[in-house]
């Protein structure tokens, strides 16, 4: 069985295009506003974007009937890791969340009539969306199955109540995928239903912005209210009753993809921490040559190449059709820690400096602080990869070494 690590020709190019246009056009503007987006006025995200599509680098996750590059998603990883080199380069290329997730489960569930509707906009820049699955205590959270939004049928359609919370780019979002339940009780593992639902319609409506630690998100965080929001037969995602199996479906790229952005982050830290450590002179020497400086200079760049690593084989698990959801954990998992790592390193080996707003270090610390947190929190990853584990040796019975690694090699979904 071959293991390669070769990229692309074409995919190379893309992301060398891709680096040099987040070098020259979107960090200018990331260095003036600080990388503070939240409340971004939608005038800097049409442009950036436009400034993307004429450096022919727009919508890699994209299928090529929408107007994107089509990209797999190991052709994106590496892609996605030189946008996310700046806060604002997955903006710029459109491949942000939650966009860029609920472009692949449009493109994957919708209807014809959706995705003329919804898809193709969204995929063109034309308009934002959000996803809307968290919900305030005792509601779904990361425990999904805690879903307390409701839809009951009427004449017609759908009737949804509930409260949503901590909604990704929720202000300014033309439509919400709102998952909500159709049957059953909170706790059970079934029952949940997505509903697109555009915005402006009566009964939903953002109760309010949340202040959170990270900024660069572009609309920010918001809280949702439905209450007696009423939406037609046509505004079901896929089949009813079949929301939280959707919900995969989006959930394991979209884990890895998160991966792929922040992984450019890192290496933007590393960067700095090296120019750092190459010019600064201290004790009588560069910082470069102190062994404790070494030492956590290594230590970032074990921690991005295995990243790497990581990220690209659950990468080519998925896109060979094998069951991720082993894979995509344990990357999530690594990765969002290991990035964490490595940017405070790099605010440690630039001192005072780093903890300033003259480099962009301290932005970049508070934006990856939350990964441990998106898209299931590390303790809730651990839970799932040591189940399946115990699961997985049960099955296996008395394997023995050179068994185990056939199917390690072979998928260890």
């Amino acid at each position: 069985m071959a293991i390669e690590f070769d990229i692309d020709r074409e995919v190379a190019d893309i992301a060398r295009r891709t680096a040099g246009f987040v070098r020259e056009t979107v960090l200018p503007v990331e260095d003036e506003c600080h990388g503070d987006v939240h409340a971004g006025p939608e005038s800097l995200r049409r442009e950036l974007q436009q400034a993307a599509r004429a450096a022919g680098v727009f919508a890699p996750h994209v299928p090529a009937r929408w107007g994107g590059l089509g990209l797999d998603l190991r052709g994106q990883a590496v892609v996605f890791e030189a946008a996310g080199y700046s806060l604002l380069g997955p903006l710029a290329l459109n491949c942000a969340a939650p966009d860029e997730g609920n472009t692949h489960l449009l493109a994957a569930v919708a209807t014809e009539a959706q995705k003329a509707r919804f898809l193709a906009p969204l995929a063109a820049g034309e308009t934002r969306s959000c996803f809307a699955m968290t919900e305030p205590p005792p509601g779904a959270g990361s425990d999904p199955r805690a879903l307390a939004a409701t839809a009951v049928r009427v004449p017609g359609g759908w009737r949804i109540n509930g409260r949503k919370w901590f909604i990704s780019g929720a202000d300014g979002a033309a439509f919400t995928i709102c998952m909500a339940r159709t049957g059953g009780e909170p706790g059970d593992p079934g029952g949940a239903t997505m509903f697109l639902i555009s915005a402006g319609i009566p009964g939903m409506k953002v109760v309010r912005n949340i202040g959170t630690l990270d900024r660069a998100l572009f609309g920010g965080h918001s809280e949702l209210a439905l209450d007696d929001c009423e939406v037609p037969d046509d505004a079901v995602l896929g089949e009813v009753h079949r929301g939280f199996e959707y919900a995969q479906v989006r959930l394991g790229p979209a884990r890895l993809t998160h991966c792929m952005r922040w992984l450019g982050v890192a290496r933007r830290a590393q960067d700095i921490a090296l120019d750092r450590a190459a010019g600064r002179r201290a004790f009588g020497g560069r910082l470069a040559e102190l062994g404790m400086v070494q030492q956590q200079l290594a230590d970032s760049e074990i921690d991005i190449e295995t990243s790497r690593a990581v990220l690209w084989r659950a990468c080519w698990e998925l896109d060979r059709g094998g069951p991720g959801a082993q894979l995509t954990s344990i990357a999530k998992t690594f990765v969002s820690e290991a990035v964490g790592r490595v940017v405070d390193r790099a605010v440690q080996i630039c001192g005072a400096l780093g903890i300033s707003e003259d480099i962009p270090l301290a932005a970049l610390y508070r934006e990856v602080r939350p990964f441990r947190i998106y898209d299931g929190p590390s303790e809730t990853h651990r839970w799932a990869i040591a189940k399946r584990a115990v699961r997985a040796a049960r099955e296996r019975g008395g394997a023995g070494p050179g068994q185990e690694a056939a199917r390690v090699l072979g998928g260890a979904g």
